[in-house]
Parts: C-alpha cells; structure tokens; sequence
C-alpha cells in the first residue's frame, strides 16, 4: 500500500507535540527510540543522523535504537551501512541491543520503520499510554511521500543501502524541526 498523505502526518506532528510538552515539564530533551529488526542497519542509522541534524541545529534530543531480533546484540551496525553512512559523514558506532518493554516507559517517541515493526511495536504496549507513543518513520518522509516505510537494505546491495540513507535523511529533519517547533 501506497500512502500519498502530507508529510510530516498528524499523528507524527501530535506525537512529537506531546512528546516536547512532557519533556519540557520534566525539564529534559525529548528522548526518541528508533526501532528496526535487527539494530544493525536502519534504526542505529537514523539514530546517528538524527544525533548529527539535531546537533547541527543546536536542538536537544535524546536518542537510541533498537531491534527486536537479538541475534546481533553487541554488534556494530552492519559495515556496508556504516561505509555508506560515513561516505556522507555520519559516525554509527550504536552497538545492538533489542527492545524491552520498559523502553515504550523511558522513550516520548518510539519510531519503527516499516509494518512488522510497527506492528511488533503495538504488541509489545500493554497500555494505551505506551502505544500513543509509536510512528511510522516515514511519516515524517516529507520529500518521499510515495514511500510507506523504510525498507530493511540487508539484501538490496549498495543502492539499498543509499535509498534508506535518503529516506532517513528526509525524515529525520523532519522530526528534528518538529522538535525545534515544539
């Protein structure tokens, strides 16, 4: 399925809204949670652009990532994403670890990129508290609108990995600015 609504979505932009107003009244940055299978490829990517816009921008965030496979728990992101990533001058040096249930508490958005994430995500939240706090990343994908999720580059050889670059790229300073908005 094809999704051509404006980007960033309402639901991102509320998300993100809520997210700035609890953290503002905790007297903290707002802290983003970015999820993948694995946490070798796309999640450790957009948290490591996200760092670098934000840090660039002079915004306060907090980020991590994380997969819900533990077979690479440990690991360094995959080396052909961290060549790519480092040929545009982003560090991914995330080491993988999968999501706990406590993670949907401590996170404000918890960000999945694509259907099994998302989905994988709403059967972790027990609670319609934790559940509010679940996006898609390519809701944010404003130069992308054709694009419905982010898709896993482990098989797409180099210009796979390129293609989520793009994708994160636009939608995490998407995000970004909606945190400086807010």
């Amino acid at each position: 399925m094809i999704r051509r609504e404006t980007r960033p979505t309402g639901r991102g932009m509320d998300i993100v809204k809520e997210a700035c107003r609890v953290a503002r009244e905790e007297g903290r940055a707002p802290r983003i949670l970015f999820v993948c299978l694995g946490n070798i490829c796309r999640s450790p990517a957009a948290q490591g652009i996200t760092e670098c816009i934000a840090a660039d921008r002079g915004v306060a965030v907090e980020c991590d990532s994380a997969g819900f496979y533990g077979g690479h728990a440990g690991d360094l992101p995959d080396p052909r994403m961290r060549r790519a990533a480092y040929e545009r001058g982003y560090r991914l040096e995330h080491r993988s670890r999968v999501i706990r249930a406590t993670d949907l508490d401590y996170f404000d958005i918890v960000v999945g990129m694509d259907d099994r994430n998302i989905d994988d995500l709403h059967g972790l939240a027990d609670t319609e508290e934790r559940d509010s706090k679940i996006v898609r990343m390519t809701d944010f994908a404003a130069s992308h609108p054709t694009y419905d999720s982010v898709p896993d580059p482990y098989y797409e050889g180099a210009a796979g990995f390129q293609l989520v670059l793009n994708l994160l790229e636009d939608a995490c300073g998407e995000l970004v600015g909606l945190i400086e908005k807010n």
